[in-house]
């Protein structure tokens, strides 16, 4: 039982060895703020910025190969995609894993990951102010910050479909 109340949590990103710059730390993002810009390169080599998912409601997950609560998220997001993803969302992971690419890679094969999947730099994680993994970000149509999410649990899975159909229906 003491596994699965920790496989719930969010893992601090401190506490994970991962401290994610010695600048002053950045503002939490908040629900309202628009959606800091990204430019990144998918696993397979596809360019991404925001402007690819205009008129989408896009969910971005940060997360790490290695954490448990993040490996829980994935089956959620693969169904959400599956679910919604011909009426407008788009789902993008977001590895804040140091070190190879191929250890990314191996895991979105083995996990079965349905949705493109990137590697955040710290300036990225800096600006999205993350402290722990997993954080889910729901970003609308127009590219507002509508939710964020910190953690994984069933509780958590049905905040965030709840939010989605919301967006969607806008």
């Amino acid at each position: 039982m003491l596994f699965k109340k920790f496989a719930m949590k969010a893992v601090p990103l401190a506490l994970a060895g991962l401290l994610l710059s010695s600048q002053p730390a950045a503002a939490i993002l908040q629900k309202g703020d628009p959606a800091p810009p990204i430019k990144l390169t998918t696993t397979i080599g596809q360019q991404i910025t925001l402007n690819n998912y205009k008129g989408y409601v896009l969910v971005m997950d940060f997360f790490a190969t290695w954490c448990i609560p993040c490996k829980e998220a994935i089956p959620h997001l693969n169904s959400l995609r599956a679910k919604y993803g011909k009426q407008g969302l788009q789902v993008l992971g977001v590895s804040v894993d140091e070190g190879s690419d191929r250890d990314v890679k191996n895991f979105i094969a083995e996990r079965k990951v349905s949705y493109p999947v990137a590697i955040a730099g710290e300036d990225l994680q800096t600006e999205y102010g993350l402290r722990s993994i997993p954080t889910l970000f729901v970003i609308n149509k127009k590219g507002v910050v509508v939710e964020r999410f910190q953690g994984f649990s069933d509780q958590t899975a049905r905040g965030l479909e709840e939010t989605v159909k919301r967006l969607l229906a806008e």
